[in-house]
C-alpha cells in the first residue's frame, strides 16, 4: 500500500512543477472599495495543455476570471469560467486584456503586502500563490 501511494505522489508531483506562476500583483485599494484586480504570467512547460478552473483567497468573498474586450472605444468586462493555458505556452493577465477579481475584499489592499491565493488547474491540481500589493497606481511594471 505504501509502495502504490508513493508511485502516486510521483506521477503527480511533475504535473504541479510543469506550472509556473511569475511576477503574481495586484494594486493598493482605496478605503471603501469592495474589489481589486490580479495579475500574473502562467507557463505551462507541459506538452499538454491546462485549464485554470478556478482561485479563491481568504482575503476576498470570491475570485473570479475575466477578459476585456474591447469594442472601438468601448471596452467591457467579461467573467469567464476559466483561463486556458496552451501546451508549452502562457497566459499573461495584464491590465486591459485579463485578471482576477477579488470580489467584496474583506479590508484594502496596502502596498506591501501580500495576498495569498489557490489556483485550481485542471491537469496540475491547486498551486498557492502569493500576490504581491503594488502602488495604487501600479501599472504592470516589475514590482
Amino acid at each position: 500500500m505504501r509502495y502504490a501511494l508513493f508511485l502516486l505522489a510521483l506521477l503527480a508531483a511533475p504535473a504541479l512543477a510543469q506550472i509556473e506562476i511569475e511576477n503574481a500583483w495586484t494594486r493598493a485599494t482605496p478605503p471603501g472599495a469592495e474589489t481589486a484586480a490580479g495579475y500574473m504570467a502562467i507557463r505551462n512547460r507541459s506538452s499538454a495543455p491546462d485549464h485554470l478552473m478556478s482561485a479563491a483567497s481568504p482575503l476576498a468573498a470570491r475570485v473570479e476570471m475575466h477578459v476585456h474586450l474591447h469594442d472601438g472605444a468601448v471596452v467591457r468586462m467579461r467573467q469567464l469560467k476559466g483561463y486556458d493555458i496552451p501546451a508549452n505556452g502562457s497566459l499573461e493577465l495584464k491590465p486591459g486584456v485579463a485578471h482576477l477579481m477579488f470580489v467584496d475584499i474583506k479590508r484594502p489592499f496596502k502596498e506591501g503586502e501580500k495576498v495569498p491565493v489557490t489556483l485550481r488547474f485542471q491537469r496540475a491540481g491547486e498551486k498557492k500563490v502569493v500576490f504581491s500589493v503594488g502602488r495604487i497606481d501600479a501599472t504592470g511594471v516589475k514590482q
